[in-house]
């Protein structure tokens, strides 16, 4: 499979898109707040990590992030926020920070929804993300607030964090990096495009990784031409990488079983996955290094 790259120098800000007007199935944003609460730590695991459940809480609901460390490092690590599908805090979305984690890398799998609320239907999860996305506000303190817990934990290293989101966390990421979030890098996969409103000129401070499917049928072509526009205008430091025959949730391995009950059209894709991970990776060398 050849990937289309498109890359763009500078830079922008905005507020998050209108997530609540997204299609079904785009639904996908994890955010968190702050506030340090219960702590559970587990020994660390046979990968080399060690990994902790934080509790914390956010004007009043009680929120369930999963933390991933090198079990050994050496000086401090940088930070990468998690940012999860529309179907909330499950366990795909824990085993990416034991990845990063594995890179020697400190993760933070947030919760958005809180109460241990999961959806196992796309009517529930649109419900879901419904109460915790009504107000953009709202969701970009939130997703602040969390960076404040990663960033507050022994070893890691404050000033050189980043974001990754999927689906509708894709969305997310992308959102902050609009708004001008202290983030180094921002990556979105199979991200939903659209904004409700552009990204203003200088404002975007984070290096942007969009990695999208050139077949999905919910990040139509339309948008990410219209998100290569916004990121010219906005002179932004972007990259785009479109995957021939690849359609939505390429990264997630249940996605085909899902698609398959619900009749969506998602379908995993090793290949786009692998590749999409390895550019991941090359971003945070080059945007993270001391």
């Amino acid at each position: 499979m050849a990937a289309r790259d498109d890359c763009a120098m500078h830079m922008t800000d905005s507020r998050l898109p209108n997530l609540l007007a997204l299609p079904l199935t785009v639904l996908a944003l994890a955010t968190s707040c702050s506030s340090s609460g219960e702590e559970n730590s587990p020994p660390p695991t046979a990968m080399g990590t060690k990994t902790q459940e934080i509790t914390y809480e956010s004007n009043g609901l009680t929120l369930n992030g999963y933390l991933a460390m090198p079990a050994d490092a050496s000086g401090k690590v940088h930070a990468e926020i998690d940012v999860h599908e529309w179907r909330g805090h499950n366990d795909y979305v824990r085993g990416r920070p034991e990845q990063l984690a594995e890179l020697g890398n400190a993760a933070f799998a947030l919760d958005m929804y809180g109460d241990g609320k999961l959806a196992s239907h796309p009517e529930d999860a649109q419900a879901f993300m419904q109460e915790a996305m009504s107000d953009a506000e709202v969701t970009a303190a939130r997703f602040e607030a969390a960076m404040e817990v990663l960033r507050a934990q022994d070893g890691v290293d404050p000033e050189r964090t980043a974001a990754i989101g999927y689906c509708m966390g894709g969305a997310g990421v992308l959102g902050m990096a609009r708004r001008g979030a202290d983030l180094d890098a921002v990556v979105s996969f199979h991200g939903s495009l659209g904004t409700a409103e552009a990204a203003a000129e200088g404002a975007v401070k984070s290096k942007v990784l969009v990695c999208t499917g050139a077949d999905d049928p919910f990040v139509p072509k339309d948008d990410v031409d219209a998100l290569r526009a916004e990121m010219n205008t906005a002179k932004a430091n972007y990259e785009v990488v479109e995957y021939p025959g690849v359609v939505h949730a390429f990264t997630n391995p249940g996605a085909t079983a899902k698609g398959e009950s619900f009749g969506l059209p998602l379908k995993y894709d090793a290949e786009a996955d692998a590749d999409s991970w390895s550019r991941m990776q090359a971003l945070f060398a080059e945007t993270l290094r001391e």
